[in-house]
């Protein structure tokens, strides 16, 4: 190993070791069910210090504030925030980032990205219309041309992380094609609606009714860089989504095992029964083929690979990581018995976040679908 991947892996490991002391200091699964179905869905104060931190700011550039740091440094974050429940909403506001860095518009970049990486403004990207589909193209969303800038009209779904954004990225169809538009959350014409996740943390929808987009708000003008650019955001995203999975899937593993070397039947702990052995190999097996598979994904992103190849890449990751983690924490319930499947055990809490995060920028089916067809069109190009 040379001196600059030996540098960069201590890196990650401090990271990795500084998150952990983060978590054990501020998990806390009391108070995470007195957030649940309240606004904004997650601790501020907790936010506040991750900014100090620096944690929003890892992969936006020097130039704009941030540390200029790499993915594979935002996943070890992000695994060990995942393991102690505390991601939201970190992965949307470095989506909403990810889109701005990729955007053409360098004043705005220059305004805002400085303000994410220090946790003053916390955007969220609202792009999807309806259930399922993860076509970034597939939107009613207008973009009319007015004087120098744009008038948005239409309505956003499963808005992450919305209820305490500043402001918004939204993908709006104008004459050349789908655009993405800066969207203060103070705009006329913005209104929230808030509907309830698994996890009782909640995703907006957004309407836009007559919303002024001036030219300097403009993140991508109408066209094929406008969708390149959020096809590059979107890669990067799905991959964070999934080393949150691994980070939660991690915790209810760890969770089941140690209530399997405590928990005695028959005068023995119940970890020595060899059906629950096996089962506990298996899943064990499951989180390692997902952080294999999250490894990989990470990697190429950092080695900047692009086009289908990164959309195959990510598109499988999210898979495994949705398969993989739904796996984990419901048979993690069933490993505890009875007292799993109750509101006050906390491997529910571990469930009900792996089915949001399963869901969230596309299910497994919907991976596998765009796997499948991205692969075809790099085979036949």
């Amino acid at each position: 190993m040379d001196t600059a991947t030996q540098e960069r892996a201590d890196q990650i490991r401090m990271l990795r070791d500084s998150a952990a002391d983060f978590v054990a200091g501020h998990a806390d699964t009391r108070r995470l069910r007195e957030r649940r179905g309240t606004l904004p869905g997650h601790d501020p104060a907790a936010c506040r210090q991750m900014a100090a931190l620096g944690w929003f700011g890892i992969t936006v550039a020097e130039a704009h504030g941030g540390l200029g740091l790499g993915f594979g440094e935002l996943a070890a974050v992000l695994q060990a925030l995942g393991k102690g429940l505390l991601g939201e909403p970190m992965v949307a506001t470095v989506f909403a980032a990810r889109l701005l860095q990729h955007g053409a518009n360098a004043a705005l970049k220059q305004r805002l990205l400085p303000a994410v990486a220090d946790g003053t403004a916390l955007p969220a990207v609202a792009w999807q219309e309806g259930v399922g589909g993860i076509d970034a193209a597939a939107i009613d969303t207008t973009a009319r041309a007015e004087g120098d800038g744009f008038v948005l009209d239409g309505r956003k779904r499963f808005v992450a992380g919305a209820a305490g954004a500043n402001g918004f990225v939204v993908t709006a169809r104008g004459a050349g094609g789908p655009g993405l538009f800066w969207v203060d959350a103070s705009s006329f014409g913005v209104s929230l609606q808030h509907e309830w996740r698994a996890d009782e943390t909640p995703a907006d929808v957004l309407t836009l009714a007559g919303v002024r987009v001036a030219a300097a708000e403009v993140v991508a003008a109408p066209g094929a860089p406008a969708l390149a650019a959020f096809d590059r955001a979107f890669d990067e995203a799905i991959v964070l989504a999934a080393a949150e999975m691994l980070g939660v899937a991690e915790g209810a593993l760890s969770m089941a095992l140690a209530y399997m070397r405590t928990r005695v039947q028959f005068g023995k702990p119940i970890g020595s029964f060899q059906a629950l052995q096996h089962k506990a190999a298996d899943l064990y097996v499951q989180q390692e083929l997902l952080r294999a598979v999250l490894d990989e994904a990470v990697a190429k992103l950092d080695a900047g690979i692009g086009g289908d190849e990164r959309a195959c890449v990510a598109s499988r990751c999210k898979a495994r990581a949705a398969d993989a983690g739904l796996r984990i924490t419901r048979e993690v319930i069933q490993l505890h018995g009875a007292i799993g499947f109750t509101d006050e055990y906390d491997a529910g809490l571990h469930l009900k976040r792996a089915l949001v995060l399963a869901g969230w920028l596309g299910n497994a089916a919907a991976h596998r679908q765009r796997f499948a067809r991205r692969a075809g069109e790099a085979l036949a190009a």
